[in-house]
This record gives structure tokens, sequence and C-alpha cells, in this order.
């Protein structure tokens, strides 16, 4: 594999669910040992489907398939254009007759080899091609080693809103090499570090001190600072996940920033000019504000967010996003048609204070202003 001193030096979370567990293993240069993991994973395996975007491919598939090779595992490859575009059951439906055409049998796993997109895909076919097959995650961005491979939500786009179509499928198998994290470039590696503040914001407030001093080293990507950042936030989620698998109560949580961050994604298209984790930031900014005018945050911890926000240079402001105007009304319906909404409106996750969230019904008015005042930068 890649030896025992460089198994020594990786990080393993195991997620344990009422009738199964996986592993999430943490480390650099681990992608050429997913060959012989599967061989430990899987009985008799022949081969396996590989997802990627053409992106990733060029970077990481060789070598990918070379370890694959070395193990005996026949890799089959589908790509995908790269991008928050792809997520439509056009992609899906492409994606879905390649994998049938290859004579994959249930026991022939998937491999999703990308960020969050290629993630989302990958798993959601893997939930439903032949009612289901095994699921392996091999995330190349930050945010998706943070965030999206961890947890089983799996998904597309509809016009009316982002990830209303799709599954819970956990993976069998995450693994987070931390060296794929090199070729992103900087605006990617801001937005998946948007997801990393959610989780200290919402229940690790040594941990958002922690950032506030190292965050030049994590963005810097410097071994030690990255591997611990990865490893903490796959640990936070895999613990609220292990309490609430479906999202049927706490899980909710994980979701800070991301109604108001959903609404701004759906209006700009998903067509490239606002990543997911930009819109995440300023999703936590309008939570954060909105939790402040409810009485629930104090002005200073809502400050201390949007100057971490700011020095980082992640979105906190309209000005900073890629709209030339916002429109509250569309805003207020893309939330109506979040897929957390109940009687067409959600509940939303805000904070008491920087390392404590709550969900909490709020009337719609409270948000209505709210949104105005972040759009007219009050």
């Amino acid at each position: 594999m890649n030896g025992q001193k460089n198994r020594d030096k990786e990080s393993e979370i195991i997620v344990k669910l009422k009738k199964r567990q996986y592993k999430i293993i943490v480390g650099q240069g681990i992608i050429p040992s997913a060959g012989l993991r599967l061989r430990g994973l899987f009985e008799n395996i022949e081969s396996c489907n590989i997802i990627s975007d053409r992106t990733v491919a060029k970077l990481y598939l060789d070598d990918l398939t070379k370890g694959l090779n070395s193990a005996g595992i026949k890799p089959n490859k589908i790509i995908i254009s790269p991008g928050e575009i792809s997520k439509g059951f056009k992609t899906l439906e492409n994606v879905l007759e390649q994998i049938i055409l290859t004579q994959s049998d249930r026991k022939t796993p998937i491999i999703a080899l990308g960020g969050g997109v290629v993630g989302d895909i990958a798993g959601f076919a893997a939930s439903i091609v032949l009612r289901g097959v095994p699921f392996i995650q091999i995330p190349t961005t930050l945010l998706a080693q943070v965030d999206s491979s961890v947890g089983g939500k799996t998904g597309i786009n509809s016009a009316h809103g982002k990830n209303l179509i799709g599954s819970f499928h956990q993976p069998r198998l995450v693994l987070a090499d931390t060296k794929t994290l090199d070729s992103l470039s900087k605006r990617e590696l801001l937005a998946g570090y948007a997801e990393v503040v959610k989780y200290a914001v919402i229940n690790k407030p040594s941990f958002f001190s922690w950032l506030e001093n190292n965050y030049t080293s994590v963005l810097g990507l410097e071994k030690e600072a990255l591997e611990y950042t990865v490893s903490l936030c796959c640990k936070a989620k895999a613990e609220i996940v292990m309490l609430d698998e479906l999202e049927t109560g706490e899980r909710a949580l994980l979701n800070l920033g991301h109604t108001f961050g959903h609404a701004l994604e759906t209006e700009a298209g998903y067509n490239g000019t606002l990543l997911h984790g930009e819109a995440v930031a300023a999703g936590l900014v309008i939570a954060s504000k909105l939790s402040t005018k409810l009485g629930l945050c104090s002005n200073k911890d809502y400050l201390r967010i949007i100057s971490h926000l700011d020095s980082v240079g992640l979105p906190t402001k309209v000005k900073d996003l890629p709209f030339s105007k916002l429109n509250k009304e569309k805003l207020l319906s893309h939330i109506s048609h979040d897929k957390k909404a109940k009687n067409g409106w959600p509940n939303f996750v805000l904070i008491n204070g920087i390392g404590k969230a709550s969900i909490e019904e709020v009337d719609q008015d409270s948000v209505q202003k709210t949104l105005s005042e972040f759009i007219e930068n009050k």
C-alpha cells in the first residue's frame, strides 16, 4: 500500500450507524492505496465504476487507475463535465446508462473521484442503479473533504432549488487525500473554508478561536494544519450523523447558512458565478444577522464571524456577490421551496453565539426584514 510508515500518519474516523459503519481516512498521497483498500472491503471484487469530471480526471485518474490495476480491479471510467451545471437529470441519465452498459452487477462499487458535484451525482447514481450498489468517496476539494463526502446525502438540483431530488446513501469508505488540495484555485479553497467555519460556529467554539489564529496555515496548505482541520470537521460531522442519520432532528444543524445560501445559488442559476461555499458564507452572515435581530446572538459574536470571513476573503456583503441586483421577493420564494420546508416555510438554523446552534421557527416578517437589511447593506 503506502507502507506502514505512511499509514501511521493517517487519521481514521469511524462513522458508526445503526446497521453499518464505515471509515474516513485522512492523509497525504493515499489515492494510489484505494485498490488494496477496496480489495479488503469487497470479497472477490473484479471491477468498479469511477465517476469523475474532466478537470479532476486529468490530475488524479491515472494514480487511482494504477492503484486499482495493481490490486487486480478493472476500472470503468465515466467522465462528466465539471461544475454545478452537471447536477441535473441529463448528466444523471448519462451516468446511469454508462454504468448499465458496463454490465455491472449489484456488487460492483461506484467510486466518486472529485468534488461535491461528482460526489452527489455518483452517490445518487449508486443509490438507484440496480436498486443500489456500494459507493466509495474520494473527495478532491476542501469542501468535499470536510463536508459533502461524509454522511450519505446525495442528489441533483431542480430549477426550483438545490438538491431537491436525491436520497440518503452512505459510502462504504471515504478517502480524503489532502495532497489533492494543492491543485485547487484560491477561490475553490476559500469556498471549502466556508464549511470549515460553519462547523466551528455550530458547536466548536475553541476551533473557531484556533481558526482565527491559524487560518493562514490552513489556506496556505500547511500539512499539519490542513490535516487537523479536515479530520476535525469530519469527526464533527460524523458525531452528528451518528445521532441522526436521516436528518429527522439534530442533523439539520449542519444546514447552518445553507437555507439562505441555497436561495442565493438558485438565484445565480448554478452557472459557476457563485460557488456553493461562497453562498454558504453569505448565508452564514444572513443567519447570524437574523440570530442577532431575534436576540439569540450577541452583536459581538456576530461581528466576530463577519470579521473572520472578511479576513479570509469570503463574501459578507451584497457587493461581494455576482448580482447586479438582488431581489428579496425572489429569495423568499426560493426559501419557501427549500427541501426542508413544511407547508411552504422552513425552520431556520440560527446561533446562540459562536459554538451553539439551534433550530428555530422564525416568522416570515423577520426573515424579510433581515434580507432587506442584508441587501441594503445595513
